[in-house]
């Protein structure tokens, strides 16, 4: 094991550093369950919270490939008469680069953890979503620039089950989570956590389960372990998910500067010759990072709302000098 230490002052969670079969360093803290005083470990299932948009985009991209949906399909084409508001005009592509300009149920230019405007517990299913996401006008043309959009997500969940017949979280499992060998990922219900999943704790102490809906869809709602992220780039990067020419072209630059030094392809943040899925949401923030130059993968899974994101940069930062 390399000699590293990360910041683990005021961390809640689980860090890690992999490459290959190896464990470079890994750094468990904090409880998963405080009322039981359940411990974080290097299995614990933390939600991922946006993370989740990283395997969104695989799966639609992966229904491209079949020819069941391609980048030019017009969102109109697979929603009908829901969503009027959403123009003619808007593509998968528009959806999967956050350039749609549609209207965003949670916008984060506005409030990155405003409430929902329907009650969470409502929200169950994708279809569910369809309440949140109407009503919404028109923030800019399609294609005019980049603006994170989480309703742009949720809208590609929704194409995704329509156009394949497969409910959301069972077309991940199948298209990504399966084929990359992470059996300890999934889409669960709030009310019904796996075995060695992680509580959201907000910063007065208080769990996210109000703040959050039942089940998650194309925008948050995957749990995943420090291993499964690992073995996910590894097999991003090894065909194992997408050839090779649709895996490229979700890591592909399609926004130069997105915010914060960091480019954007289909799902997936780049910083550098970096590969990043990123989220945080209340009681919850994520990072996993992985370099495919050095096969490194490093993680962070919190289930505090913590600095993460620059936790991670810093010890990928450090494995590459140790190496």
């Amino acid at each position: 094991m390399i000699d590293l230490a990360p910041d683990l002052d005021g961390f809640s969670g689980v860090i890690s550093a992999r490459r290959g079969d190896d464990v470079l360093g890994e750094w468990a803290v904090g409880f998963a369950d405080r009322t039981w005083s359940v411990a974080n470990t290097a299995d614990t299932r933390f939600a991922l919270a946006s993370g989740a948009k990283t395997f969104t985009a695989l799966a639609v991209l992966s229904l491209v490939e079949d020819g069941t949906l391609s980048l030019d399909t017009a969102a109109r084409d697979v929603l009908g008469d829901d969503l009027p508001l959403i123009a003619d005009d808007v593509t998968v592509d528009h959806l999967l680069t956050h350039r749609s300009g549609i209207g965003d149920y949670l916008d984060e230019e506005i409030d990155a953890l405003a409430p929902m405007t329907v009650p969470v517990q409502q929200l169950d299913s994708t279809p569910a979503y369809l309440a949140v996401l109407d009503g919404l006008p028109t923030k800019f043309p399609a294609g005019e620039r980049f603006s994170y959009c989480n309703g742009g997500f949720v809208v590609l969940a929704l194409i995704a089950e329509r156009a394949s017949g497969t409910s959301f979280p069972e077309l991940v499992d199948r298209r990504v989570f399966a084929p990359a060998g992470m059996t300890a990922s999934c889409f669960p219900r709030s009310d019904a956590l796996p075995a060695s999943s992680a509580t959201g704790y907000k910063a007065d102490g208080r769990t996210n389960v109000f703040d959050l809906p039942v089940q998650g869809s194309g925008d948050g709602g995957a749990y995943s372990t420090v291993g499964d992220l690992h073995r996910f780039w590894l097999a991003l990067t090894t065909g194992r998910i997408l050839p090779a020419e649709l895996a490229a072209l979700a890591t592909a630059t399609v926004t130069a500067d997105a915010g914060d030094g960091l480019g954007y392809g289909r799902g997936i943040w780049l910083d550098g010759g970096d590969l990043l899925l990123s989220g945080g949401d209340h009681g919850v923030t994520a990072s996993s990072r992985h370099d495919p130059a050095t096969g490194v993968t490093v993680t962070g899974l919190a289930n505090t709302e913590v600095r993460t994101f620059a936790r991670v940069k810093t010890l990928m930062d450090a494995v590459r000098l140790a190496i």
